[in-house]
C-alpha cells in the first residue's frame, strides 16, 4: 500500500518554491583562482593573533590599573580576569587549529561544540578559583580585565575589516 504524502499547496508553498529557486539559481560555485584570490582579498584572521592581543590587552590594563590606584590587588585581579578569557580562549584555539579538526565538516562541528564546552567549564574553574587565587580579590576589576578581554574580539574583527578594505 503506497503511502501519499501531503504536500502543501497554496500561497505559502509558492512563495517558499520560488525562494529555494532565486537561492539557487544565484549560487555560483568558485573557480580555483577566484577563491584563491577571495582568499588573498580577505586573509583568514588567526585565533593565535586574536589570543595573544587578549593578553597584551590584559597586562596593559593590569599595568594601568597598578598605575593609577597603587594597589597591586587591583592589578592582580584584573589579571586573573584576563586570564579567565586568555587561558580558554588558548586551549580552544590549539584545539581548533589541530589536524583532527579539519578531517570532515561534521568532525569540524563536533570538535567546535567540543572545544567550546571546555571553554566554559575551564572558565567556569577559574572564576570559582579566582577568590582562592588572588586573596584579597577585587571582584570589580576581575569583571574589567574579563570584559575588556572578550571585547577585543570585537577590536580585532573590526582591526581585520579595515585591514581588508585598504
Amino acid at each position: 500500500m503506497a503511502t501519499q504524502r501531503n504536500v502543501p499547496t497554496g500561497r505559502w508553498h509558492d512563495e517558499e518554491e520560488a525562494g529555494r529557486e532565486a537561492e539557487a539559481s544565484s549560487f555560483k560555485a568558485l573557480t580555483r583562482e577566484e577563491a584563491q584570490a577571495l582568499r588573498a582579498k580577505e586573509p583568514p584572521l588567526s585565533p593565535w593573533r586574536v589570543v595573544g592581543l587578549q593578553a597584551v590587552v590584559g597586562v596593559v590594563a593590569a599595568l594601568l590599573a597598578l598605575l593609577l590606584t597603587g594597589q597591586q590587588v587591583v592589578a592582580w585581579s584584573l589579571l586573573m580576569g584576563a586570564a579567565t578569557v586568555v587561558v580558554p580562549g588558548a586551549l580552544m584555539a590549539r584545539g581548533m587549529t589541530s589536524r583532527f579538526t579539519s578531517m570532515s565538516p561534521g568532525t569540524s562541528a563536533v570538535s567546535f561544540m567540543l572545544w567550546e564546552f571546555v571553554k566554559i567549564a575551564v572558565s567556569v574553574g577559574m572564576l570559582m578559583l579566582a577568590p582562592k587565587l588572588v586573596q584579597p580579590l577585587s571582584w570589580p576589576a576581575l569583571l574589567v580585565g574579563l570584559v575588556l578581554c572578550i571585547k577585543v574580539y570585537w577590536v580585532a574583527l573590526l582591526w581585520r575589516g579595515r585591514r581588508v578594505s585598504r
